[in-house]
């Protein structure tokens, strides 16, 4: 069975969701994080040397990295699904919006979320953090413009990996500020394999 570890207040949610659309049997193996350095347990290094999660493990396939788990995850369990085919026209769109997720758009936000933990000391690059994360946020509001899903009308894999991206658009900058994330997010949290995703273990 598919196995994806899951480190406390890490990002598997994406993960236990994608294969909840595929509607594959799976569990999620937990770690707590160490109460002192927080650091991932030795459990988890064992399984990857880098502690990070989610970690899949399918089989003899050890993946970390959310865009390859769920670009693995689609291309081995889709049939078709979740992605366009690699000759059509949009399949480069995808490509992009799979990594950008983590490439680009996280960058601002991690930023926002570490910076605004050091207080005065961190004062100087606010600013900065500020327009980078309206430049980044903004785009992509704009990319759904007419659109449910950033490749149409269909949910994708990029489309999953983008989630966590626009959740914390919402956190950080409220409901208001990009009405096309506020309906995405509301859209994706609404899917019954999204619900089905957090009830079985929050992930």
């Amino acid at each position: 069975m598919i196995e994806v570890h899951h480190l406390q207040a890490s990002r598997s949610r994406r993960i236990t969701w994608a294969l909840e659309e595929l509607g594959e049997p799976y569990k999620v193996i937990a770690y707590e994080r160490d109460k002192i350095t927080n650091l991932a347990p030795a459990a988890l290094t064992a399984i990857h040397p880098l502690g990070k999660a989610p970690i899949l493990r399918d089989g003899n396939v050890t993946l970390i990295e959310s865009g390859a788990i769920i670009d693995y995850l689609i291309r081995t369990y889709g049939h078709g699904r979740f992605a366009p085919n690699i000759a059509a026209p949009e399949y480069n769109r995808y490509v992009q919006f799979l990594h950008y997720a983590e490439g680009s758009a996280m960058l601002p936000l991690m930023l926002k979320l570490y910076v605004g933990r050091l207080g005065e000391a961190g004062q100087p690059l606010h600013a900065r953090i500020a327009s980078e994360m309206a430049t980044h946020l903004g785009w992509l509001n704009r990319e759904l413009n007419g659109r449910d899903y950033f490749l149409g009308n269909g949910l994708t894999g990029a489309d999953i990996n983008l989630s966590f991206v626009a959740q914390m658009a919402l956190r950080f900058a409220g409901r208001d500020a990009y009405p096309n994330l506020t309906a995405f997010v509301d859209r994706i949290e609404a899917r019954p394999a999204y619900v089905r995703a957090i009830g079985r273990s929050g992930a």
